[in-house]
């Protein structure tokens, strides 16, 4: 039986090995991507939106930042720097917690965003991990949607707490406070009210575990409206572990309340704190009770207290003071007479989330904002941002045509801005450009002109900038007469015609068209919403507290897409579910939703496609969440609307927002969903999620670069994120995917010869974004990670002529190996001094290579170009004598490099022999040649012939100029100075050789040695 087992296992690899070859629909897309890396820009200058903040129990250097769309960071120097620890997970987080016994392994993690605004994104449960992050597995709670609080019991780090906050946009069950008793195995809900009620806030008391603080809230968003508060709302306690509960309301106001915090002081468990949203306004605020919940007392009913309860609840005690007592809210408010009064914190960014005192001084605290994380040294007088953070939060993003080509887009509560790509040190904060106020979301540069257009929510403004002259001026349009009253969504669609660049489109209920860049409008279409008057009351939106920012518009447009193949076809999409078209420039309009198969009534239109290929084809991305329908849904029609097809398969996870069709195959389409990036090579028959260095975050908007092919990411939580070069992607097929090894067709490569001298000084805690490569990139997919045998890869002329070794990528899957156009670094003669020439790869020339793989007994070759920048100063005939004099450098510095070689190893000889004669002579030599004395930091030591012959080399080498009239006549120096050494070394050489043999490498030898 032994021996059965042991061949079927033998067989079982063989057949692995031996020929399985996978197909778009069964392989995996961690496989098939490969070596594809996508690549953050930031930007972090104005960061994100901060949900929840903990500090480590002992080590007062570890702070935790869980954000509201940019996953979990750590950081180890008191908040100087953050690292993420949660990337590959669900990216909106509710509460973060760390076992008290165990803090340094075990950390809990619960998702869903908990400070309610409309444009929150959602959990998927509650993770541990027990080695620190390194890894992390789901332990409950997949439908819970948002985890407001975890507390793990410090005397026995098997019970777990949870408060549940559950469902923003429904009903749900998986709501309230539950308990686990062994580590998070199984749970049993403790308290429940309703599907529509949740625990906003859970606290233990530091003295007695079994005593429990629960806040439990009454709330409800919907597409046009907020609810906050109701006769469920109510603050609880338990004194047995969560058995029973008691409200505990002696001294609260009366009637419905709303969203409640809870916090026990650490220094006093009998002193709590509550803040109240109440039926009426002068009952709302700040309470105390000094008797644990006995009774409780109004102190406080500032503004700075009571403002937007639902978006700012947290309240903080001091671990030292009970009556140093921090409250969130616009500006964030501190008190250090028990809550009597207070005042604002330092300046910094608006809305503030949470607070953390560090455990060994209170004057350091750590502050969650919508702008990121701040810190203050001084109880919060001063503050400082954390500048590592890129959790920007955009909405859309365009790019343009420069070089590099910059990114546009709009950040909620931070603006709209502008950046490059790329950049000569990569992308720092410093090369971001402001370019709007409030929330920012669409900004579109203007195609021929120094042109931007940005907004602020609800087109309370929409600016046009001229960028050269810094003039700027508002367009929105206006209403024309005392009866009409536009409807604009939050997110105001904006759009720039393909045909004609002055023409810009705006939607509100209806479409708006100017052709003069916005000076003038005019309305091209009726209504084409619903137009349901029972989605258009947000002056009574808010529940207990009023609430109606703008966030609330609904029945409007939202997403606009006119053809780049006939200016008379347009797409629009609403926010109550209509995909209107019009054929003939918005005379005739065609509500096409009710041809979409399987799509509930009234679901937002997120965003619309124009396909490129065929001006009757069109994508439509629909968004269900909040409907309560958290369902992927996008679909494609082929003839104006008449019919659609659903594109989404089972392989997407969370509900999508974007799509983007490629340019050059129709069946290459990416989509952006709140989980991540989704990928399908074969028009949505499959799609594969792409992870390499993307975060599981909500992908708010798509855009491909036509010049470069890089797939423009704008991200709800992580900024900017760029794939380079989609191409490869668009020849995978099942053909391909069968082959053992296929080359991907690669751009032309433009050498780059430019540099400068800006440093990185100031951005040692900055994030900094990295940079698109300017390397050859040669990708090709292996049909099987290649394990066995002997695997090379060369670069050669097209004469054969080996230029360098690479190493070759040997995964399954798409392979990426860089090469920089360089030939190996000369081999610099040996002395006791850095030699700049030895650190100098020369450059080839622009032309033709071959890239050449050997698999085995297979060989696989591959060709690409290289090109120079045509906007280059250079002649032909200036390159050919650059090529030509450094490689005349580079020669003579490997000659010098062997000459010393020899003279080294005759020098040992002699002086072995006893010849002190010669080996005076040779070291007199020596010493005219290389630096002989002294370390690697000589720096006034006098240059010898291989300091000036390197030198020079490395000067010319590495200028993008033709050599100099005084490098030339530099090296004429140098090459006599040479020629005299060799010829004295030989004279030398010949007659020690003539007495005494020696034992010396070849030139082609010594040049392979190390």
């Amino acid at each position: 039986m032994k021996k059965l087992r042991y061949v079927w296992t033998v067989l079982s690899v063989f057949f692995i090995s031996a020929g399985y070859s996978q197909t778009l629909e069964d392989i995996d897309g961690k496989a098939l991507f490969g070596d594809l890396t996508a690549r953050h820009i930031g930007p972090a200058l104005m960061s994100g939106r901060i949900n929840d903040m903990e500090t480590h129990p002992t080590n007062s250097r570890i702070v935790y930042a869980g954000t509201a769309g940019g996953g979990v960071w750590k950081s180890s120097d008191g908040g100087t720097t953050f690292n993420p620890i949660f990337d590959d997970y669900c990216q909106s987080i509710g509460a973060v917690a760390l076992d008290p016994n165990d803090p340094d392994n075990t950390i809990y993690v619960g998702t869903g965003e908990t400070w309610t605004r409309n444009s929150v994104s959602i959990g998927d449960g509650l993770y541990k991990t027990t080695d620190g992050g390194a890894n992390w597995n789901k332990i409950g709670f997949e439908k819970s949607e948002r985890i407001a609080n975890i507390i793990v019991n410090p005397d026995n780090s098997q019970e777990i707490y949870v408060g549940v906050l559950g469902a923003l946009w429904g009903d749900s069950e998986e709501r309230g406070v539950y308990k686990s008793s062994d580590g998070g195995a199984t749970w049993e809900q403790l308290l429940y009210v309703d599907p529509k009620t949740g625990c906003a806030d859970l606290a233990m008391d530091p003295a007695n575990p079994n005593v429990l603080y629960a806040s439990m809230w009454e709330f409800r968003r919907t597409g046009w409206s907020f609810e906050s508060g109701g006769d469920k709302s109510a603050l609880y306690k338990s004194t047995d572990g969560g058995k029973t509960w008691n409200k505990i309301h002696n001294g609260f106001p009366e009637g419905k309340l709303g969203r409640l915090a809870i916090a026990v002081a650490p220094s006093n468990h009998n002193v709590l704190y509550t803040v109240i949203e109440a039926e009426k306004d002068e009952r709302k605020g700040l309470y105390r009770s000094n008797d644990a919940g006995a009774s409780w007392e109004q102190l406080n009913n500032d503004f700075g207290i009571t403002v937007r309860p639902f978006y700012f609840s947290r309240i903080v005690v001091d671990p030292k003071n009970e009556d140093v007592v921090v409250k969130g809210g616009l500006s964030g408010s501190i008190s250090r007479d028990g809550g009597k009064t207070f005042k604002n914190l330092g300046n910094m960014h608006s809305d503030i989330h949470d607070i953390v005192f560090n455990i060994k001084d209170s004057d350091i605290m750590y502050v969650g904002t919508d702008g990121g994380v701040y810190r203050t040294w001084d109880g919060g007088t001063t503050m400082e941002i954390v500048e590592n953070l890129p959790l920007s939060q955009f909405y859309q993003v365009s790019v343009d045509d420069a070089e590099p080509y910059n990114v546009y887009g709009g950040l909620q509560d931070n603006g709209s801005w502008w950046g490059p790509s790329s950049s000569p040190n990569g992308v720092e904060a410093r090369d971001w450009n402001s370019i709007g106020a409030g929330d920012g979301f669409r900004v579109l540069k203007h195609p021929t002109k120094p042109i931007i257009y940005s907004e602020m929510q609800g087109a309370e403004s929409v600016w046009r900038i001229d960028t050269e002259r810094e003039l700027t001026k508002t367009i929105q349009p206006l209403p024309v007469s005392e009866d009409q009253k536009l409807r604009w969504n939050w997110n105001a669609p904006m759009a720039i015609s393909a045909h004609q660049p002055d023409r810009f489109y705006m939607g509100s209920q209806y479409l708006h068209k100017s052709e003069d860049m916005g000076d003038t409008w005019e309305i091209i279409s009726p209504d084409l919403t619903t137009n349901d008057p029972a989605k258009q009351n947000q002056e009574d939106s808010g529940g207990l507290s009023m609430d109606n920012s703008g966030a609330e518009n609904h029945t409007t447009i939202f997403t606009i897409a006119e053809s780049t193949l006939d200016e008379n076809v347009i797409w629009v999409g609403t926010d109550d579910g209509n995909v209107q078209v019009t054929k003939d420039g918005g005379k005739t309009w065609t509500n096409t939703v009710a041809n979409i198969p399987g799509l509930p009534k009234n679901t937002w239109c997120y965003h619309i496609e124009a396909s490129v290929f065929d001006k009757g084809t069109a994508y439509a991305v629909f968004d269900g969440h909040t409907m309560n329908d958290m369902t992927p849904y996008a679909f494609k029609t082929t003839d104006f609307g008449k019919t659609w097809t659903n594109i989404i398969s089972d392989d997407v996870v969370g509900f999508a927002r974007n799509i983007q069709e490629d340019y050059e195959n129709p069946d290459l389409l990416f989509l952006g969903t709140e989980f991540g990036l989704y990928i399908t090579m074969d028009g949505g028959k499959n799609w594969k999620k792409f992870t390499n260095n993307m975060p599981a975050v909500a992908v708010h908007f798509i855009e491909l670069h036509k010049r470069t092919n890089d797939l423009v990411m704008g991200t709800h939580g992580r900024g900017v994120i760029i794939l380079d070069d989609i191409s490869p992607l668009r020849s995978i097929n099942n053909e391909v995917l069968g082959k053992t090894l296929h080359f991907f067709e690669t751009p032309d490569t433009e050498i780059s010869e430019t540099s400068s001298f800006s440093g990185n000084f100031g951005t040692e805690t900055q994030f900094v974004g990295s940079n698109k490569t300017k390397d050859v990139q040669i990708k090709y997919y292996l049909n099987k990670r290649h394990t066995f045998g002997k695997m090379t890869m060369v670069i050669e002329d097209m004469e054969g002529n080996q230029i360098a070794e690479l190493g070759p990528g040997k995964s399954k899957g798409i392979n990426v190996v860089n090469w920089n156009y360089t030939r190996k670094v000369p081999k610099v003669a040996k002395g006791k001094t850095f030699s700049f020439g030895g650190f100098t790869a020369p450059q080839v020339p622009a032309g033709t290579y071959k890239a050449v793989i050997t698999k085995g007994k297979e060989t696989f070759e591959h060709t690409f170009n290289l090109v120079y920048d045509k906007n280059s100063p250079l002649t032909e005939k200036d390159r050919e004598l650059k090529e030509v004099t450094t490689m005349k450098l580079y020669d003579m510095t490997q000659e010098l490099a062997y000459l010393v070689y020899e003279l080294d190893e005759i020098m040992e000889n002699a002086n072995t022999a006893g010849d002190k004669k010669t080996a005076e002579k040779l070291n007199s030599l020596k010493e005219t040649l290389v630096i002989t004395t002294g370390d690697n930091y000589v720096g006034a030591a006098e240059p010898q012939l291989r300091e000036r012959m390197a030198d020079l080399y490395s000067k010319i080498a590495s200028s993008y100029d033709k050599p100099s009239a005084a490098e030339l006549q530099n090296l004429e120096v140098i090459a006599e100075r040479f020629n005299t050494a060799k010829s004295d070394f030989a004279k030398l050489k010949d007659k020690y050789l003539k007495k005494q043999a020696v034992t010396l490498m070849t030139f082609e030898d010594f040049l392979e040695s190390k």
